[in-house]
């Protein structure tokens, strides 16, 4: 009875803010719901000359023999593996360096966060003209063509979008130059809140530098840093435009979704791997947590 009038009292006290947002809730849980809906009901349904079989593997059986998903999955694996602790390394570096005031923080801040001001396909395009094939603009400084950079590293110029290794490095260079600024803000507000007694009393206690960022900075950064490491994955795991654009040739999941509907004329593949990388984000997900929780706990212990 206590319970339930505690409840009656939170939802009382919060009613204002429950009708505002209930709209917005409401409108995104429910297309999440039938998209879900939709994209499983696909996946697992298969039209054959006899007639449709629901529910059923096929597709998924289909997709586990076809080599071309094979290797987008492990690519997909390592552009995940590779971007997000990038993202989150970065990120930190770049709040690190803000962190403490200085002379033209200000514009340091701002330069910083500039990535987030160019829209995501103009960066692949830039990106896609600074490493062409053969006149591309790093080519040309790389063989010394520029004033700037008279030194000549390679004597021909580098296919980087012909090689799958090189053209997923350039698409991940891109991803992480682009959304790095939100590592940088997340893991900034983590820093800040950190107060500045913890460290006054490390330093009493004759702890140095890398003492205090072990045994205080860190652990109580692991909030905002399993922000980071959740929200980047999960964009890195479905990045479509960097990899579409700067590595067609070598597809990730994401933009192999769309070769399934488009190229393939198969709808019911491109469901089922839109389900395999859902399953996962999820998997990722839980594995961040527990690792990250792990951490703190021996980040404490120390």
């Amino acid at each position: 009875m206590e319970l339930r009038n505690k409840a009656i009292n939170l939802i009382r006290k919060n009613l204002f803010c429950i009708i505002i947002l209930a709209p917005a809730v409401l409108y995104l849980l429910g297309f999440l719901l039938i998209i879900l809906f939709k994209v499983t009901a696909l996946a697992l349904t298969h039209v054959s000359p006899e007639g449709a079989l629901f529910p059923t593997a096929f597709h998924f059986i289909q997709l586990s023999k076809n080599p071309e998903f094979r290797a987008a999955l492990v690519r997909t694996v390592w552009f995940t593996m590779i971007g997000t602790p990038l993202e989150l390394i970065i990120g930190m570096v770049a709040a690190f360096l803000v962190a403490e005031a200085f002379k033209g923080r200000g514009i340091v801040r701002s330069l910083f966060i500039l990535p987030l001001a160019i829209p995501t396909i103009v960066t692949a395009i830039i990106l896609y003209i600074m490493f062409d094939f053969p006149g591309g603009h790093i080519n040309d400084i790389l063989m010394g063509r520029h004033a700037f950079f008279p030194f000549r590293v390679i004597s021909y110029p580098v296919d980087w979008r012909g090689s799958g290794f090189f053209a997923l490095m350039v698409s991940i260079f891109g991803k992480v130059w682009r959304d790095m600024p939100i590592s940088m803000l997340i893991i900034l507000s983590g820093l800040q809140a950190i107060s500045k007694d913890q460290y006054e009393a490390a330093k009493t206690m004759g702890a140095n530098a890398w003492q205090t960022f072990f045994a205080i900075t860190l652990p109580l950064l692991t909030p905002a840093m399993s922000t980071v490491l959740v929200l980047r994955s999960i964009e890195v795991w479905k990045e479509f435009i960097f990899p579409f654009i700067l590595a067609g040739s070598y597809p990730l999941l994401a933009t192999l979704i769309e070769r399934a509907y488009h190229e393939w004329r198969n709808p019911n593949e491109a469901c089922a791997i839109a389900l395999i990388l859902l399953a996962l984000i999820i998997v990722s997900t839980i594995l961040i947590f527990h690792s990250l929780k792990w951490l703190r706990m021996r980040l404490v212990r120390i």
